[in-house]
């Protein structure tokens, strides 16, 4: 009898059926996903509905002023394409203009940290050129919540305490919002942004203006948001408001309503790496995903098949392989649009093949090592971080992810989706959330700070320019197994993201866990390379582990040189996973932060 149910304990199942799953960082946006599943509609429509949702009930992780790539397997067209969601910078944003401010960097937050917000835009492309339904079917569950109350997690109410005084002295719009009754909302508190609502129910009934037409509804829409009300609102925000940022000066902003009526997302080819029986498809080089096909590269050269998954060895190689692609990451990374970027090199035999030498199997690294490719990248000045590195201080900088012993500070928010007809969506959509910029009054949200990360020195890769992205953190994932369709996947948490996509993946493939056996496993994060975010300092040779991490392990990664912090045991990453195989869908979700969820049948 003992050999009936050999797996060890996971903190829930692994959701597994034939019609379809639905995995997010929060329970309603699953639970509304699965319900667009169950009326007919594809994993794109519930993937658009669910990201609306996720809007709402997580608005400290990502908004609708925010930012998102996609990654999207569509079984009609055969192939999976990237959809790049990552608004530029406005035309007025130079480094001149930063520079005759007084800024040595872009601030953390505020208006001057603003790109074109790109979430709206790239929702109705998904759902025009991929989905089925109308605007109405994925907007409403969406406008129902922020008109009638959804339940506010722990972390939502900690955030706003965070930055309440912020609130209450400088973002008065977003004190109008988020302190209702002049006060903190308790957790659990029916919490309602009525304003919200009503931008997105006008947006929706300016679209039905146009007709029944499901593709005019939508163009309607682009229209209301783009060259509409959305638009004029943040052009005289931005104008007409000198917004305190954690520069400590107020700024007025530079984007304007032409900036956005001249944007639209793309579509483009994943970049991908071909692992064993696996094909890692991510998005380019204006994010950090390729520095997870990095890693793979590096990571390919030892033999891990049956390493404990929270052994020293595993956690060893993995950490060292990391230090290698972040520094390549800060080095060349940029808008391939504006850079040519070495990304063929950087992913080849020959090139880490030479960078594998530098990995001591029993010494950590201490030192940042960025590659030499000749005529391209920049030299990166290390920052050192003093002290702790706090994640969201009171000025609310930086983005929300996981303080210095993994308390989870909020991060991003992701999900993945695979219908019964076998298409897949993974995406991260962030940026936007509540305490990076004040509310605009008519529109009940606020603008987004990626800005933040450009660099303002014109030699760089990711240097600040008109029109150009920046190299965001925002990284899903999927994969092909043996040719076929098989994962989608991904997590919040800034630069923490491709540290536990990799994790995850490497202990389904070689310690062969399944999906929710691999999320809830220890986990870990390097702080050792700059972060994305301000004040982009970094913590060489940092090593936080979760406390589950075997103190045996932990001793002789001590031992090896790491300079080990340990958080608590659930403290690292909010992953979500959804994979297929033959009619067979599965799903897991996150533990962590007890507000992930999958759901499937």
């Amino acid at each position: 009898m003992s050999n009936i149910n050999p797996d060890p304990f996971t903190t829930r199942p692994e959701i597994e059926g034939t019609f379809g799953v639905v995995t997010s960082t929060h329970w309603i946006a699953t639970a509304v996903g699965m319900g667009i599943l169950e009326k007919g509609g594809n994993a794109f429509d519930a993937g658009v509905a669910t990201a609306f949702t996720l809007q709402v009930v997580e608005p400290h992780l990502n908004g609708p002023g925010g930012d998102v790539p996609i990654i999207v397997h569509d079984t009609k067209r055969g192939r999976t394409e990237v959809i790049c969601g990552q608004g530029p910078a406005p035309a007025k944003a130079t480094i001149a203009h930063y520079k005759s401010e007084g800024l040595e960097m872009v601030p953390g937050t505020g208006l001057l940290a603003a790109c074109v917000p790109g979430t709206f835009e790239s929702w109705m492309l998904l759902l025009r050129d991929y989905g089925t339904m109308r605007l109405r079917d994925v907007l409403e569950p969406a406008i129902a919540y922020a008109r009638d109350g959804y339940p506010l997690v722990e972390r939502a109410s900690a955030t706003i305490q965070v930055v309440e005084k912020l609130f209450r002295n400088h973002w008065t719009t977003s004190a109008a919002v988020y302190l209702p009754n002049n006060e903190v909302p308790r957790p659990g508190t029916l919490f309602t942004n009525k304003k919200l609502s009503e931008t997105y129910a006008r947006i929706l009934k300016e679209a039905e203006s146009a007709g029944s037409d499901r593709v005019a509804q939508i163009e309607r829409a682009r229209k209301s948001w783009s060259h509409g009300f959305v638009a004029e609102a943040i052009d005289k925000f931005c104008r007409t408001q000198e917004v305190m940022d954690v520069s400590g000066s107020p700024h007025r902003g530079v984007l304007s309503a032409d900036d956005m009526a001249r944007w639209q997302p793309t579509v483009e080819a994943p970049l991908t790496y071909d692992y064993g029986r696996y094909t890692v498809c991510k998005p380019g080089v204006w994010s950090q995903g390729p520095v997870m096909l990095q890693q793979l590269a590096l990571l390919k050269g030892f033999e891990l098949d049956g390493l404990d998954p929270a052994g020293p060895e595993f956690i060893h190689l993995q950490i060292e392989c990391a230090k290698l692609a972040f520094a390549d990451r800060e080095k060349f990374y940029g808008d391939p649009k504006f850079t040519e970027i070495p990304i063929a090199t950087l992913l080849s035999d020959a090139y880490n093949d030479e960078r594998r030498k530098l990995i001591s199997r029993d010494k950590a690294s201490l030192d940042f090592i960025p590659g030499s490719v000749e005529g391209f990248g920049s030299v990166v000045k290390l920052r050192r971080a003093e002290g702790d590195r706090e994640a969201v201080g009171a000025m609310g900088a930086g983005e929300p992810t996981v303080g210095r012993f993994g308390e989870v500070r909020g991060d991003t928010v992701h999900f993945d989706i695979i219908d019964q007809a076998g298409n897949m969506i993974s995406a991260t959509p962030s940026g936007g959330w509540l305490q990076s910029s004040p509310i605009i009054p008519e529109l009940g949200f606020c603008l987004g700070s990626r800005a933040q990360m450009f660099w303002l020195e014109e030699d760089h890769p990711a240097a600040l320019a008109p029109g150009k992205r920046p190299r965001t953190t925002l990284s899903p994932t999927m994969c092909y197994r043996d040719g076929e369709p098989y994962m989608a996947w991904g997590s919040p948490g800034g630069d923490q993201q491709d540290q536990w996509t990799t994790q995850f993946f490497l202990r389904h493939v070689h310690a062969k866990l399944n999906l929710q056996e691999a999320i809830d496993a220890p986990a870990w994060h390097s702080e050792h390379f700059p972060i994305s975010f301000w004040p982009r300092t970094a913590r060489p040779g940092v090593l936080v582990v979760e406390n589950r991490v075997p103190k045996a392990t932990v001793d002789t990664l001590k031992g090896r040189g790491h300079v080990v912090e340990i958080g608590p045991d659930w403290s690292e990453g909010r992953l979500t996973a959804a994979s297929k195989v033959g009619r067979r869908r599965r799903a897991a979700a996150n533990p962590r932060g007890m507000q992930g969820y999958a759901a499937g049948r």
